[in-house]
């Protein structure tokens, strides 16, 4: 292990570590699992809040276990990265790669017991596993197929929503899905370019600033677009949404140009309060547009 590693060692204790290693804050991005549920109104209804939520859960260990598998890959690489070798586990030595190869195990048997609560969203995570193995050995070295493997997920989180409560999804809803996570996908890459240039990521080499960035603005774009025609074709009451999200778009590429966020949305969403009331206000309007008669 490099000085690096051994000093940061130090700074997660093992249990600490442990937790980092499962991503906790990344789990807003399940949050995507509950779109059918708001959007087809089933909120009201207690199963569906039940089965939207167990699919919601159950997508939590999923990408837990993709982020465990991908830190397992890149172990000597985040080792002689300066951040990563102090605040990613593994590379940091706070957490052995045999403990996160039981804790992968341990998320991998409650997959696979979750089977015999929701089969058909348990077949929708096994793609999405699927998907992120291709991702973390093959696919995140191809430029462009990497931003579209990470979209593809966003876009299963929301299938596997509407397979848990039995309903058809939107078109719109998924082209519109697709778009916005190519959006963040591209910031990421953006700002990866920005703060560590081609050294944090082997497929940065492939890309460049000005190309991402016009990758950035063409996914915002259709994302609106194709939010705006959803809503007008399908849910014409949350036309009172669309400022709101378009304000969401301005306000995030604020956080990124100006506040230097973005490389992580999640941290971007969290630290920025009027993003985050924007999120919520989003929500809370789709709630009272859509609340049963």
């Amino acid at each position: 292990m490099d000085d690096n590693a051994s000093q940061s060692s130090n700074t997660l204790s093992p249990i600490t570590g442990l937790i980092t290693l499962l991503r906790p804050k990344q789990w807003v991005k399940n949050g995507f699992v509950l779109a059918p549920l708001i959007f087809t109104g089933a909120f009201a209804d207690r199963s569906a809040v039940y089965l939207a939520f167990i699919a919601t859960l159950l997508f939590c260990v999923a990408s837990s276990a993709t982020y465990i598998l991908n830190d397992l890959r890149d172990i000597e690489r985040d080792r002689r990265h300066p951040k990563k070798s102090k605040t990613r586990p593994l590379a940091s030595g706070a957490v052995s790669p045999r403990s996160a190869l039981v804790l992968l195990g341990i998320l991998y048997a409650t997959l696979i017991a979750g089977w015999w609560v929701e089969p058909r969203v348990i077949l929708v995570i096994a793609g999405y596993l699927a998907l992120n193995v291709a991702y973390t050995f093959v696919l995140k070295h191809q430029p462009v197929i990497d931003i579209f493997s990470i979209a593809l997920g966003f876009v299963l989180r929301v299938y596997a929503g509407a397979v848990a409560l039995d309903v058809p999804v939107s078109g719109w809803m998924f082209v519109t899905t697709l778009c916005l996570a190519l959006y963040l996908a591209a910031v990421k890459r953006g700002q990866e370019l920005s703060q560590s240039g081609t050294e944090g990521r082997q497929v940065l080499e492939k890309y460049s600033k000005p190309l991402v960035d016009r990758y950035a603005e063409m996914s915002a774009t259709c994302a609106l677009v194709f939010y705006s025609m959803f809503v007008m074709s399908s849910r014409p009451q949350l036309v009172i949404t669309v400022p709101v999200v378009l304000f969401g778009l301005f306000r995030y590429w604020y956080v990124v140009d100006v506040l230097d966020g973005g490389e992580s949305p999640t941290d971007a969403l969290l630290s920025d309060w009027p993003l985050l009331l924007t999120v919520v206000g989003w929500v809370a309007a789709c709630l009272w547009a859509l609340w049963p008669a």
